[in-house]
């Protein structure tokens, strides 16, 4: 398996282009399956997480070009198999996207059980719910979910008992092509909804409500094709804020939007990280000494959970002590062994961690757990004294494009190491 080794030490100076948002690619490629498309998607980030979903999409027949110079993905063409096999499935969980959308438009879907990333668990019973609220009948066997439909699914009001990113993209899919009107309340608001909601428009949806917790989506008979550009990636852009502060640099953010950081860009200037929006994207520096900050993971415009191990490891370094509470996932302090190997003071209490900030962090051979853990290590390497090796870095890769290309260019005395 490939590492990455990290000589830290080095102020990062430079622009980092900021790519298309793989949250947001992955449900704008689902919806491919509600229209024959072409549904042709510009700014496309090319990841492992990207590509799994084009072959998904592909054994269901549609045929997919990714044109990762142009950074277009064109899709097209009917389903010709319903089923989403386990041994794609398993390797993603947002790969459980295409039930709505296959549901919505063939009347039956059969779909692996997802898998992902192992920070906690993350059941669909929310997507699930809200699909027999609209008519679905729904039947979990041997790991797989099999859902059918007489007709068309019909407008329901759905109320989720808390906020889910994925069961939100799945209805909204789902809705545009019912009888009826969908009522969704208590909708995640992140801007990958947004994007997605502004995509469905594009090819003929009929929706209201976009950026609020209750999207009305009144159905209509059929989509078309669309060209639809992939907003930025703001965890990317949220990430590499995180490396310039950390090792005392100035970065342009190109293409970075300042709202779609929500509460991390407050966080980060409560901790003496200067961020300013310029017609380029956004200019990040750190203004003099880092200090600490509590950090709380909430939905959207809260702190994004996928922002939480990044920003614990600028805490990390920071002056004085601070509190990291993640509400999202159960299991998402794994980095924590890791980076107190490299001389962090963390110390776990159930749901929250006290980090406690140290004046330097040390070289060491450290392990990635999960794809937001990767970039920690990754940025802890960045500021520790000595060699940093990152090992099973294929996690990184599921949502990082081209980390050291982007991190050499601005100054990071960094490499991939290859078995």
């Amino acid at each position: 398996m490939d590492r990455i080794r990290i000589r830290g030490g080095r102020t990062l100076r430079g622009t980092i282009p900021v790519g298309g948002a793989k949250n947001a690619s992955l449900p704008l490629m689902a919806a491919a399956l509600l229209t024959d498309g072409p549904l042709v998607l510009t700014n496309a980030p090319a990841l492992d997480d990207v590509r799994t979903m084009a072959r998904l999409l592909e054994q269901h027949g549609l045929a997919v070009e990714h044109d990762t110079r142009t950074r277009q993905i064109s899709l097209s063409g009917a389903a010709t198999s319903l089923e989403a096999p386990y041994d794609l499935v398993r390797k993603m969980r947002a790969s459980v996207l295409v039930l709505g959308p296959l549901l919505a438009r063939y009347g039956e879907a059969r779909v692996s059980l997802p898998g992902g990333c192992a920070i906690g668990t993350r059941p669909v019973d929310l997507h699930l719910r809200g699909l027999e609220q609209m008519g679905a009948r729904i039947n979990l066997d041997g790991g797989y979910i099999g859902a059918t439909v007489s007709g068309r699914l019909k407008g329901a009001r759905i109320h989720f008992p808390q906020v889910s990113v994925g069961a939100t993209e799945n209805l909204l899919m789902a809705a545009a092509l019912a009888e009826g009107t969908t009522e969704l309340l208590n909708a995640a608001r992140e801007p990958e909804i947004g994007d997605l909601a502004a995509c469905l428009i594009a090819m003929g949806a009929r929706i209201e409500g976009v950026g609020t917790d209750r999207l009305l989506v009144h159905g209509v008979d059929s989509l078309h094709g669309a060209t639809h550009p992939v907003i930025p990636d703001r965890i990317e852009a949220g990430t590499y804020a995180c490396a310039a502060a950390i090792t005392g640099g100035e970065v342009l953010l190109e293409g970075a939007k300042l709202a779609h950081l929500g509460a991390c860009a407050r966080v980060l200037a409560e901790a003496g990280v200067e961020l300013d929006e310029v017609p380029q994207g956004l200019r990040v520096r750190r203004v003099d000494g880092l200090r600490g900050v509590d950090i709380m993971t909430e939905p959207f415009p809260g702190f994004a959970t996928d922002m939480q191990a990044q920003t614990m490891t600028l805490m990390c370094v920071a002056e004085g002590a601070s509190m990291v509470t993640e509400t999202i996932f159960e299991n998402r302090f794994m980095h924590v062994p890791e980076l107190n190997r490299m001389g962090a003071r963390i110390n776990v209490h159930g749901s929250s961690a006290i980090v406690r900030g140290v004046a330097r962090l040390s070289g060491a051979p450290v392990m990635a757990t999960d794809l937001r853990a990767s970039f920690s290590l990754v940025l802890a390497g960045l500021a520790a004294a000595g060699d940093t090796v990152v090992n099973r870095v294929y996690h990184l890769d599921r949502g990082y494009e081209g980390v050291e290309a982007k991190l050499a260019g601005v100054g990071a005395d960094i490499e991939r190491l290859r078995d």
